[in-house]
Parts: structure tokens; sequence; C-alpha cells
């Protein structure tokens, strides 16, 4: 007999990892809901693509049997990459038939999504579930939403992303400012608004650096492209430059004073963009966090790891942890919940510290003057 046996468990957050171990522990037939923000399925358009690794998150969805799913919707060129210099001239092109080693399948996260959801027993999924806090009722958690609902669950887990409300309940340890920030911007229907840009895309992917900046461009199945000017600057800076980031014209004027000595040619995502861009501020959890692991709660992606982008390590960070988790939790060898959660929390920080050092030295080499040839150097 497992751990979870007659147990109502809570998943906070509808993210890839909080599906995944939603998927894991239905399919052993354990007594799961997933309280999500969102409204319903399609009340937001999703972020760019995602390259999924054959250790994380493919051994996730190979032992959640969603492989034939995966097939059916990855987008098999995606990964396809272009390395660029600030003048768009092509350093290294995967389309011309230069060869990397890795094979790592791209997936928008809207089909992701779609799979890990359709995977799930009818309702397993409360929309318009706006977390607010929880307090402990006995041995159980009660959980308190913004629409009034009211919940309680023997297990509560933490898949509610960077900013989780859940984190200080398990632990005080805050994230640290990486050095760099990012806005990140997007432009549908590609071929017909940005034409230079959707041509140069392929339909893959364009790492672009220089002046120790960087321009990330990611092509999208539904037309659309997703793009992310990252750059150092102070950890308040998007809140004190005073640029109105609904206003494209501003951000546009911004671009060229900030990425001065950059061909023209990237003005075009800035004047195409479809939508409000949004400043991401990127943060990383301290390296040698620990913490006393709880009988009834933990937390898994982003919400226990934060890290930059830069090494696309966080979906398949969230789902290895999903995978690792309902492993312990369905692992009958440990005596009680405590030891299954210790067991999983202490792998995880593990792994974790290992991945945050390598993200943070990558956030470091590509926004520096050797960004084009550390990049170089890991494909090579």
């Amino acid at each position: 007999m497992n751990n979870i046996e007659n147990k109502k468990i809570a998943i906070v957050g509808g993210g890839p990892g909080g599906l995944t171990l939603a998927r894991l522990l239905q399919m052993q037939g354990a007594n799961v809901k997933v309280y999500e923000r969102d409204a319903n399925r399609n009340a937001r358009a999703q972020g760019a693509t995602l390259d999924l690794h054959e250790e994380s998150g493919l051994a996730a969805l190979r032992e959640a049997g969603l492989m034939d799913a995966f097939k059916a919707n990855y987008r098999p060129d995606a990964d396809k990459m272009r390395i660029m210099d600030k003048n768009a001239i092509i350093i290294f092109d995967d389309h011309a038939g230069d060869i990397r080693p890795l094979d790592r399948p791209e997936i928008d996260r809207g089909p992701l999504q779609n799979i890990l959801l359709d995977s799930l027993q009818p309702d397993t999924v409360v929309w318009d579930s706006h977390f607010v806090d929880i307090s402990k009722e006995g041995d159980q958690w009660q959980l308190n939403f913004k629409n009034g609902q009211t919940v309680t669950a023997d297990i509560v887990i933490a898949a509610d992303g960077a900013n989780s409300k859940i984190r200080p309940y398990i632990t005080p340890i805050k994230p640290f400012y990486s050095g760099v920030t990012a806005i990140e911007g997007a432009v549908y229907n590609a071929a017909t608004v940005s034409p230079t840009m959707h041509n140069l895309l392929k339909g893959g992917k364009i790492f672009a650096m220089g002046n120790e900046q960087s321009l990330i461009l990611s092509a999208k199945g539904d037309g659309s492209l997703n793009f992310y000017a990252s750059f150092k600057k102070d950890e308040s800076w998007s809140r004190d430059c005073g640029i109105d980031f609904t206003d494209k014209a501003q951000v546009l004027a911004w671009f060229k004073t900030e990425y001065a000595g950059w061909d023209t040619i990237w003005y075009e995502l800035f004047e195409n963009a479809s939508a409000a861009f949004i400043p991401r501020v990127m943060y990383c959890m301290p390296l040698d966090q620990t913490w006393e692991s709880q009988s009834n709660l933990t937390m898994l992606g982003d919400a226990a790891h934060l890290m930059p982008p830069f090494a696309g390590e966080g979906v398949n960070m969230a789902m290895l942890d999903a995978l690792e988790l309902s492993r312990c939790l369905l692992n009958s060898d440990f005596e009680n919940t405590q030891q299954a959660i210790a067991a999983y929390e202490t792998q995880m920080r593990e792994r974790a510290s290992e991945t945050a050092a390598i993200t943070m030295q990558s956030t470091t080499a590509l926004h520096s003057p050797e960004a084009i040839s550390f990049l170089m150097d890991i494909i090579s």
C-alpha cells in the first residue's frame, strides 16, 4: 500500500509540471485535483516553444503514456537554429546542414498543455481558482481562493510558478536577481506581418548576440513568433525606466537606443509586435538552499528552483520533478509521506543546484563579449 491511498491531493498550478504530476498520480488511482487561476484552458496565449530533453521532459511523458500524443503534435524542424551576430550575419545554420549532436524535439506550449489536459479524468482541473492562502486544519490543509471557494486536502503540492504563494509556507528563502532583464514580445501572422523575420527563422530559432545583449526568436506552429531581448540592467530597471510597455512606439524607441549598433533589420520585430510587451526580470534561487521537509506540503518547478531561461531547462526540470515526486509518493518502501517528500526534495534540490549553476554561467556568458563563441562551443 502506498502512502497516498485514500488521501486527497491538491496541486496548485496547471502548468506542465502540475499537469504531469496529476496524470502520473491518477494513473495509479490517486485522488487529485489541480487548481488553476486561469478561467479556462483557452484563457491566454501560451508562450514560446519548448525543447524537451530525453532524460527529463520526454522521460516524464513516456512514463505518463503520452509519447504517441507528443509525436503527433511536436514540430520536427522547430529545433533548427541559426546563430547570428548583431549585424544579422549568420554564424551557424542548421538549415544549411550544420550538424549539432543534440536531439531535443520541440513542441509549442499550447499543444503540450492540451495533451496533458486531455489525459486527465474529467473535472480534474478546477479552473478560475486563484489561490490566496492556506491554513492548517488538523492533519489537513485548508486552501482559500479568490472566488470564495474553500477546499481541504491531505497533501498540497505547489506548482504555482516563479511567484509561488505557497513557497513561503515551506521556506523563507528568496531568489536573487541574475543581473539580466528581458523584454518579451510576440508577432502574430508573422509571414504576412513580419516577412523578413519569418523567412530568417524558417520555422526554427534564432540566437542573435552582440554588445553584451541578446535577441532570441522562436517560430510557433500557429504562425506567430515570440522574441526576447535580454540585457544587463539594475533589478529595478523595468519599474524605473518610465517606458509604457503597452506602447509600441516607446519600446521601439528604447530598442533603437539601447541596441544601438544592431542592424535595423531587427526593428521589424518591435514595429509589428501584436500585443503588449512584457518585461521579465530574471531571478534564480540560491544554489545551496535547504529546508526541513513537511509531511503534506511540497513544491515543484519554478516554485522550488526558479532560474533564468538561458539553458532551456525550466519545463524539463518541472516535468522531471513531477516524475520523481510521483515515484516517491507511490513508493511503499517509504514509511510515511514525510519520508517520501524528504527523499524527493533532497534529490530535487541537488539536481536543481547543479542545473542552476550551469544556467547562471550561461546567463553570464550569453551577455558577455564572448557570447557567440560560447554558444558555438556548446553546440560543437
